[in-house]
């Protein structure tokens, strides 16, 4: 689908909710917030750690003919957190629409090193335990919370039957995925790490921080209430630069899922793992074939990750 540059020759019927994007000056996090404005959301927060990074993404946003806002948002930071979660309060009933985007990837492609792997779990999993605390109250009714996973977040990226089996209880808890990342920090912390437990022999911190997020989204969507829906997504394989511009999707493209997420799937669609094609796929399935990238195209990414 070939979209128009920017907005100011289109008519659009303003949509009135306030959407929030975390990690958002660049790549999947950017794409998602110029296809909000795009689609006629009245208020995208563009959020970022880094305040020139964040204002410059915005600037760039408003030469297009888009208005998103600009808010810093340093999602490991809970005083970030806690003053955005205020000036929210000061100039809005809540938000409607969340999408969490933030995350990094592992330094070290191949074996993880320990307070890396460290990094990457706080970030993309403990992360979500915070902006659960504090924005979740925020929250209006029927709002739709987007947790962006990853293909790498399907439980069949793990063969420890063990774990499988603890994180497919229909009675899951915190402390289950608390235990299952911290099992896999020590195996990393007492170099005990067995690659027989995973379906690569790469990423395995950025797997299990995926597979985490994706359990506790389940967790999440049963304790909520209010008509709120909350989804993991698997956005694609994307070109961006933690893929190191490896990928099959453009941003634009993969703007579409989270979009879709956000503002067209029925609001009972709720605690479900999404495809980047919009489809549902079943989490638990560990004998699923999700590998859709052709072998060349996955070998340049494992050689420019592992360079």
């Amino acid at each position: 689908m070939i979209r128009q540059s920017g907005i100011k020759s289109q008519k659009i019927n303003m949509i009135d909710k306030v959407a929030v994007v975390t990690g958002a000056n660049k790549g999947i996090g950017y794409g998602v917030v110029k296809e909000l404005c795009r689609r006629g959301v009245k208020t995208v927060y563009l959020t970022a750690r880094d305040i020139k990074r964040g204002t410059d993404a915005v600037a760039s946003l408003k030469k297009e003919g888009y208005n998103p806002k600009f808010h810093q948002l340093e999602i490991t930071d809970e005083e970030s957190i806690k003053k955005f979660c205020e000036f929210i309060k000061q100039q809005h009933k809540g938000i409607d629409i969340l999408i969490n985007n933030a995350a990094v990837t592992q330094d070290n492609f191949n074996a993880p090193l320990y307070e890396d792997a460290k990094r990457v779990i706080d970030v993309n999993f403990h992360t979500i335990i915070r902006i659960e605390k504090f924005i979740f109250p925020l929250l209006n009714d029927n709002a739709r919370v987007v947790n962006v996973s990853s293909d790498c977040g399907h439980l069949s990226k793990l063969k420890n039957k063990y774990w499988i089996e603890r994180l497919s209880r229909k009675d899951l808890t915190l402390e289950d995925v608390e235990e299952f990342v911290n099992w896999f920090l020590d195996s990393v912390n007492n170099k005990t790490l067995k690659v027989e437990d995973f379906k690569w022999n790469i990423l395995h911190a950025y797997v299990v921080s995926k597979i985490a997020l994706c359990a506790y989204t389940w967790i999440q969507q049963r304790k909520i209430d209010r008509g709120i829906s909350i989804n993991a997504l698997h956005p694609g394989f994307v070109t961006t630069s933690m893929t190191r511009n490896c990928g099959l999707l453009s941003v634009e493209e993969a703007s579409d899922a989270p979009v879709y997420l956000a503002l067209d799937a029925d609001q009972s669609l709720k605690g479900k793992y999404i495809w980047f094609d919009k489809t549902e796929k079943d989490w638990y399935d560990v004998d699923i074939d999700i590998d859709y990238v052709d072998p060349d195209t996955f070998q340049d990414f494992v050689e420019k990750m592992s360079a």
